[in-house]
């Protein structure tokens, strides 16, 4: 398994393009006007808590306000609270809380509106961007994510990542944090420390502090509301996340982004910072060079092609989103419709599990399988769709199969869904739309693998400009068809047709059904 990393930057914003195995996994974009992205920190005032919701609102700095519920606040606000207060009236010079006196916790159980008050300040973090018409949801458990390990201010807790199931490896990453651990500070020791020695989550530990240090050293001159700590570039925080020894590659097209990733990537892996290569051609622009933009066209539409002629149908609603899944017209050699569908849905399963990722969907969703009776291939569906979301980053939890097929998902969402226009304007009718061109040929490629095993020889009529596209060059797409079908295909340009409009026929002229 290969993953690379495609970022193309212009004036208004920067792409991230995860692939794996040279599919599209993941697609990020990070826009100049972005000033809300999760794990950013501000300093804001409470503008007023609401006993009936348990929660305040809080300006900072957005449309709407931001909403912080009671038990976001986390048990030692009244200690974060005390040291804002000493911090900005300059009474506190060593931020490193070895010294600073914890206040009693808060209890769990509380009412927002006997903690806090109108006009207070506070700092709080981004827990989940701007959605709809909904402003950021905030917390006030501040945390500091590094690449091995995450840092909590006001807090002695030290926890070690659940997927690290070796017990003798959980012991001996705690031992070890507990002797390097700050007092004042907990620890969430992260997957990716697994293995790792002390230097290097030392390391980590201490870029932390400096950060926090710098934060809270903005404090006593911040305005309210603004922010005093912002994430990481996305383009560090994504390799901090989820970069591993699977990488081969790194292909940035703007300069200045090369030279700080490079950077980036000699602090947390320096034997890969050969990988990062500034990508130059006047010619092809990088995402089509790896054929992403394709990709994109293909991926993000309504219906969701995928091998042996079965799609999907991806619905969203207010509430929740909802997949189904169709065997279309592909032709299969399973004896029974039992086989058949366990096929598709386990085709469907490994590009829901992508989808997800790639369209970065979240709240409920819904997938209805194609209905199968034996308990035992349920279970198989449910164990391979988990597996292959063992990856997926954001927080999501699987029940498994109805007897109606039915799958329900929760995926968590801290930003906006990825939603890419796919269909254009259609060339053939004014105010009309159709699908994006290059879906043709995907289409036609599709038929035709299902034609060719039945009839030695297809003839394709078609729109002249899709005709040329399919002839012309070497190898063209009708050589590639010949190389892996040894069947030829006859293509007769038809000026009648329409821009996407092609019908196959046999070599007595007779119309294929497609």
């Amino acid at each position: 398994m290969n993953k690379e990393l495609i970022i193309r930057s212009s004036s208004e914003a920067v792409d991230f393009a995860l692939l794996k195995d040279g599919k599209l996994i993941e697609l990020h974009k990070e826009q100049e006007t972005s000033n809300f992205q999760v794990g950013d920190i501000f300093i804001a005032k409470i503008r007023k808590p609401v006993a009936g919701l348990n929660a305040a609102f809080v300006n900072v700095g957005f449309e709407k306000d931001a909403f912080l519920h009671y038990h976001d606040l986390g048990p030692n606000l009244a200690s974060q609270l005390k040291f804002i207060k000493l911090v900005s009236a300059g009474k506190i010079k060593d931020f490193s809380l070895k010294t600073f006196q914890f206040e009693k916790e808060i209890d769990k159980d509380g009412i927002i509106t006997d903690i806090l008050s109108a006009n207070q300040s506070v700092l709080v973090q981004v827990v989940k961007e701007p959605i709809s018409t909904k402003g950021p949801r905030i917390s006030a458990e501040l945390s500091l994510a590094g690449r091995f390990i995450v840092l909590v201010p006001f807090s002695d807790r030290v926890s070690i990542s659940q997927k690290i199931e070796d017990k003798k490896e959980k012991d001996r990453l705690k031992k070890l944090v507990l002797s390097i651990k700050p007092k004042g500070f907990g620890v969430i020791v992260r997957t990716v420390a697994e293995g790792k020695n002390t230097a290097e989550l030392e390391k980590d530990l201490q870029n932390l502090l400096g950060r926090w240090t710098a934060m809270c050293k903005k404090l006593p001159t911040a305005h309210h509301p603004s922010k005093v700590l912002g994430e990481l570039n996305r383009a560090s925080s994504i390799l901090r996340d989820v970069f591993n020894d699977t990488f081969s590659g790194i292909q940035i097209d703007d300069e200045e982004l090369y030279h700080q990733t490079k950077d980036y990537l000699q602090e947390i892996a320096p034997s890969k910072q050969s990988i990062v290569k500034f990508y130059q051609s006047n010619d092809t622009p990088i995402f089509e060079k790896y054929n992403i933009e394709r990709q994109i066209k293909t991926s993000f539409g309504r219906t969701v092609s995928m091998s042996k002629g079965a799609y999907l149908i991806i619905e969203h609603t207010e509430a929740l989103h909802v997949i189904d899944v169709n065997s279309g017209n592909r032709s299969n050699k399973a004896t029974n419709q039992e086989d058949t569908a366990m096929e598709v849905n386990m085709i469907a399963a490994a590009e829901i599990a992508r989808q997800l990722r790639l369209r970065d969907m979240g709240g409920i969703i819904v997938v209805d399988f194609i209905d199968m009776s034996n308990p035992e291939n349920r279970k198989v569906l449910f164990d391979f769709l988990r597996e292959e979301m063992s990856d997926d980053k954001a927080k999501h939890k699987i029940l498994p199969p109805s007897k109606f097929g039915l799958v329900q998902i929760t995926r968590q969402r801290v930003r906006p869904e990825v939603n890419i226009k796919t269909r254009e304007e259609d060339p053939n009718k004014v105010n009309g739309e159709i699908e994006a061109p290059i879906l043709i040929i995907d289409k036609i490629t599709a038929d035709l693998e299902r034609l060719l095993k039945t009839h030695n020889k297809v003839v394709l009529n078609t729109h002249p400009f899709v005709a040329a596209y399919l002839s012309k060059g070497f190898p063209s797409l009708r050589s590639k068809w010949f190389f892996e079908h040894k069947k030829w295909v006859k293509i007769i340009p038809r000026d009648a047709y329409t821009y996407l409009e092609y019908h196959f026929y046999d070599n007595k002229g007779n119309v294929i059904s497609e």
